[in-house]
């Protein structure tokens, strides 16, 4: 695509229009994903003035400026100087990256992120982590406020590195005076994501832990957009929740999704997915799991309060979800081929995952016998 011809991208930004008037803002991650999405909402912005986009490639957006780099990289501090707000985005949170190449690329962005939007004279950035920070647990709230306590552990996929986002993002204006933090924690993301979450209605059956209590919140990639362009404009800040109003029993989630559950004990699920992970077989560990057991739905009534509503539904959420996945075929959150899938057939795939369960059951016994 060729660039906007200057005298129009001058006239847009003339001191008489409006967005002359509005903020200069940098984006992260700008070449994929919400960061893509945000990018180009921002720039067709009436109340922006200027988007400044932020990837280790170029994305389509060609009415940012874009600067080519990694996060990590200190001289990006040269490259928000002007910016009044930077939304970070730039996170690694794919189910098949190397854990600890994910945590330094996570932890050491947002650290070298926020130095450099302060060295730079940023008045304000805008981190995006999730709700599962708050924990998925028996005796949560239904709903969750967003001053709860953030109960979660590093046992699920990328939680860890969040939970350190989190308190990056809580030290930060003691350690730079004048730097206004703000953090974003969605629900269950969908549209266009992949995520031990999602993956979950690839399978077969819907596994459902015996004596759980599932919670069912989503969270649409275009309501997360309007909820950081909310933060970019400061209608709201501080810590912010977002979802769809209300959540979804499981038998909801199966009447909706036309999947049959599997149910099994707490034991053998949990057993099965811990050693699944451990001998390599799945991306996702057993902490995940506990995501699907246990509410952690979140009221959103910050956001709420400012005026802002979600525009979609639980229900629409998961109908387009659904629609997303098919054709995929995912075992105990392992994705099959279309081979694999084809000789497994859900019958297949229910009895491996019991196979899983069984292993770990006969392990345990003979541990008793020695």
């Amino acid at each position: 695509m060729s660039s906007p011809d200057p005298q129009v991208r001058a006239a847009r930004n003339r001191s008489t229009g409006a967005a002359a008037r509005g903020p200069v803002v940098a984006v992260t991650g700008a070449a994929h994903g919400v960061g893509a999405l945000l990018t180009e909402r921002l720039a067709a912005s009436d109340e922006i003035k200027q988007v400044v986009a932020i990837d280790e490639r170029r994305g389509e957006c060609d009415d940012a400026t874009w600067h080519i780099l990694d996060v990590r990289d200190p001289a990006i501090a040269e490259k928000l100087r002007g910016a009044d707000v930077v939304v970070h985005l730039a996170l690694d949170l794919d189910l098949g990256s190397d854990d600890a190449a994910r945590t330094a690329y996570n932890v050491r962005g947002t650290q070298t992120v926020l130095t450099a939007a302060a060295a730079a004279g940023v008045h304000r950035v805008v981190l995006c982590t999730s709700a599962m920070v708050y924990g998925a647990l028996p005796d949560n709230e239904l709903p969750l406020s967003e001053d709860a306590e953030l109960r979660a552990t590093a046992e699920a996929t990328g939680v860890g590195d969040l939970l350190e986002i989190e308190r990056l993002a809580r030290r930060a204006p003691r350690a730079h005076p004048g730097l206004n933090v703000t953090v974003v924690r969605p629900a269950t993301l969908v549209g266009g994501t992949d995520t031990a979450l999602t993956r979950y209605f690839e399978s077969p059956r819907l596994l459902v832990v015996a004596g759980s209590r599932p919670a069912w919140q989503f969270c649409h990639v275009d309501d997360l957009c309007g909820a950081l362009e909310y933060a970019v404009l400061e209608k709201v800040e501080g810590e912010l929740a977002v979802g769809c109003d209300g959540w979804l029993e499981q038998e909801e989630v199966e009447e909706l999704s036309g999947i049959r559950r599997m149910e099994l004990p707490s034991a053998v699920a949990l057993g099965a997915a811990a050693r699944l992970h451990r001998i390599g077989l799945t991306p996702s560990p057993a902490g995940d799991l506990a995501y699907t057991m246990y509410p952690w739905v979140v009221s959103g009534s910050r956001l709420h309060a400012a005026g802002w509503r979600p525009r979609w539904s639980n229900e629409e959420v998961l109908a387009e979800l659904l629609e997303e996945v098919a054709g995929r075929h995912t075992v105990a959150g392992r994705r099959l081929g279309r081979k694999d899938a084809t000789a497994a057939g859900a019958a297949g795939a229910t009895v491996a995952l019991l196979g899983a369960a069984a292993v770990v059951r006969r392990a345990r016994k003979a541990r008793r016998r020695v």
